[in-house]
Formats: C-alpha cells, structure tokens, sequence
C-alpha cells in the first residue's frame, strides 16, 4: 500500500512538472510571437522609407545627410539581431523622421503632394501599429518574465535553463516623443 501511494505521489509531482514546463514553453512562443510582430511593423516602417525619401528628396538637397543617415540605419536594421539593438535603430529612425517632417513643413507643395500624404497616412498607421505591438510584447514578456521568478514555476525554469527575455524601450527622452506625421495643421 505504501508503494502505490508513494508512486501515485511521484507521478502526481511529474505531470505537476511537466504542466509548468509546457506552460513557461507556451509563454516563450507568445513572447517570440510578440517580438515578431514588432519586427514585422519596424520592418514595414523602413520599407516605407525609401518611398518617403524618394518623395522628399528634391525639396531637401541641404538635407543630404538626414536621407544618407536613414539608408545607412535601413542597412543596419537588416543586420541586427537583439531586441537591444533593433531599439536603438528605432530610436535613430524616429529622430531622422522627425528631421523630414520637419523640413516637410517649409515646402507647401511637398505637403501637397498625394505621394507624400499617402505615405504619411501609411507612416501614421504604421506607428499606431506599432505602439500596440510594443505594448502587447512587454506585456507578454513581463508576464514570462513573472512566471520564471514566482515559485514553483522558477524552479522548473532553472532546471530547464529557461532565461529572462529583454523589454523593449527607449533610452531616450525624444525617442519616447510620438513622431508628429500630421501636415494638415
């Protein structure tokens, strides 16, 4: 009698196990699930870019250093790995677009041009989209985050060897700045 219940015990503590494991697996898939659609919007937005600097460019000869600077910054993002880096390059792309808007708004016929409030529409979307997405993935990863340190979860996340994942956020003061795209002011 003494080995069923020490058996039924055993068993007992491994489907225990093997439930918090699954469970801190299923919130690291949400978690890459997360960053994936981040990835996909801060994709989008510099896909965006060389439409918006092809629009812009012949009303900003002077400013032959702000589109050099978004080209250099597409070509790193497409080389970046970590959650870290990818910030930093947003970071550089929000300061870079609000040195184009901001020029934008010398020119009344840029702010004119269908070509250009399409992309600003498009721009616009594409950053509400990406707040959201921000937002849903340091939601996510607090939540995973929680999970490895709360007892008992956190002794099979040791065992298991599973890590703290990285919140997306800024280091700067201007970078939390919402990127103005509105030119109908």
């Amino acid at each position: 009698m003494g080995w069923i219940i020490l058996i039924v015990v055993i068993v007992l503590l491994v489907l225990f196990i093997i439930s918090l494991y699954n469970n801190l697996v299923k919130l690291k898939q949400r978690v890459r699930n997360a960053w994936s659609q981040i990835d996909v919007q801060l994709q989008r937005r510099f896909d965006l870019i060389p439409n918006l600097v092809n629009t812009v460019k012949g009303y900003m000869n002077h400013e032959e250093g702000t589109l050099t600077k978004i080209a250099e910054l597409r070509t790193s993002w497409a080389n970046s790995t970590t959650v870290a880096e990818k910030a930093d390059l947003d970071n550089q792309l929000s300061g870079a677009l609000k040195t184009i808007m901001a020029v934008s708004e010398s020119y009344p016929d840029l702010k004119a041009n269908t070509n250009f409030i399409e992309l600003q529409e498009e721009l616009k979307s594409t950053e509400d989209k990406l707040a959201f997405a921000r937002q849903f993935y340091n939601d996510t990863v607090t939540m995973y985050n929680t999970k490895l340190e709360v007892v008992p979860s956190n002794i099979v996340a040791l065992l298991f060897g599973f890590k703290a994942e990285e919140l997306f956020k800024t280091d700067s003061i201007e970078a939390r700045q919402n990127i103005k795209v509105d030119f109908n002011d």
